[in-house]
């Protein structure tokens, strides 16, 4: 097991410096931040003195070194923008972006798994056509539509939901949050839909093929044979080991919600960091635009090395494999 984990952390460290570079790739030949900073007036002296404020004019990869011991610590620099240095700007939008992912997946999750299951287990009727049909439309429909369709309905037909902005949130420290209070609730609702209906369908389709496919195995055939109840079969036996797939897919999906919710922050003005990664590209914020895929690529490198700690603890297969499968 601390091999294992040993191992992972190993592949962690690889894959993060290896985004580190890329990210740094876009100082270095995405336009020129001193140009950004001092302006098309600036001086060859301003410009000189600057760079080697900036400590511009190093080396290459003494350069790369300074930029990896300065993300390691959080620091990116100053926004090009705003200029706010982007750790407080990354700080105050990630709690908006966490909140609208967290809800998303339990939704898509509580939803979809049912769904899943009822659609494997009565196949053919008329509820699971339907389910199947509108997971379909899921998959198919573009998120921007989904949201642009939601507001139409449910804000400006309905009244019943804000089409914009987190509502009233409270403070906890440094953290933010709207879930503490009922127009938080009201403004998250049609984003955290929006953004949870691919991932429910997603969901929801691969846990109707794996709960299918496991309930043709033998031991299922052997569970049946001691008389076991078809209760006790299809959420003893049948889901629990359905789930070991869907668990991978889950963790996956999380960091895509973070990572992909961009359309939808975009869609109703959600003040995450989506927003503004779509500002920093609008107005070419190199170092905004680096801290973002810094801490996505985190993001998805803790969420793979849990995910792998818990599918080696719920599969003993891997367990034995492990150990040298003797």
């Amino acid at each position: 097991m601390f091999a294992f984990i040993l191992r992972r952390l190993a592949q962690a460290v690889i894959v993060m410096v290896s985004v580190a570079l890329i990210a740094f790739m876009l100082f270095q030949y995405v336009g020129d931040p001193v140009v950004f900073l001092l302006g098309q007036d600036a001086t060859a002296e301003q410009i000189r003195e600057l760079r080697a404020d900036l400590g511009l004019d190093q080396a290459f990869f003494v350069q790369f070194w300074h930029f990896l011991t300065n993300a390691v610590q959080g620091e990116f620099g100053l926004s090009l923008r705003q200029g706010a240095k982007v750790s407080r700007l990354i700080a105050e939008r990630f709690p908006a972006t966490l909140e609208l992912a967290l809800v998303a997946a339990v939704l898509a999750l509580a939803v979809g798994i049912p769904m899943g299951v009822y659609a494997a287990l009565k196949r053919g009727t008329f509820m699971s056509q339907v389910f199947m049909t509108v997971s379909l439309l899921g998959v198919s429909l573009p998120t921007f539509l989904i949201g642009i369709l939601l507001i139409l309905v449910f804000a400006v037909n309905l009244g019943w939901f804000p089409s914009f902005g987190r509502g009233d949130v409270v403070q906890l420290g440094w953290w933010s949050t709207g879930l503490l209070t009922a127009k938080g609730w009201l403004h998250i609702t049609l984003p955290a839909i929006t953004l949870a209906i691919f991932q429910l369908t997603l969901i929801m389709r691969l846990v109707r093929a794996e709960m299918l496919e496991v309930l043709r195995t033998d031991y299922i055939k052997f569970a049946r044979a001691r008389g076991l109840t078809d209760r006790a079969v299809h959420f003893g036996h049948a889901l629990k080991n359905t789930l070991v797939p869907v668990m991978t897919i889950t963790g996956l999906q999380l960091g895509g919600l973070i990572a992909f919710a961009i359309i939808t922050e975009t869609v109703f003005q959600w003040p995450g960091m989506g927003l503004l990664f779509i500002q920093a590209v609008t107005f070419a914020d190199i170092p905004v635009m680096a801290a973002y895929l810094c801490l996505i690529a985190l993001i998805f490198v803790v969420i793979n090395l849990i995910v792998d700690l818990l599918y080696f603890a719920v599969d003993p297969r891997l367990r034995v494999e492990k150990s040298g499968g003797h």
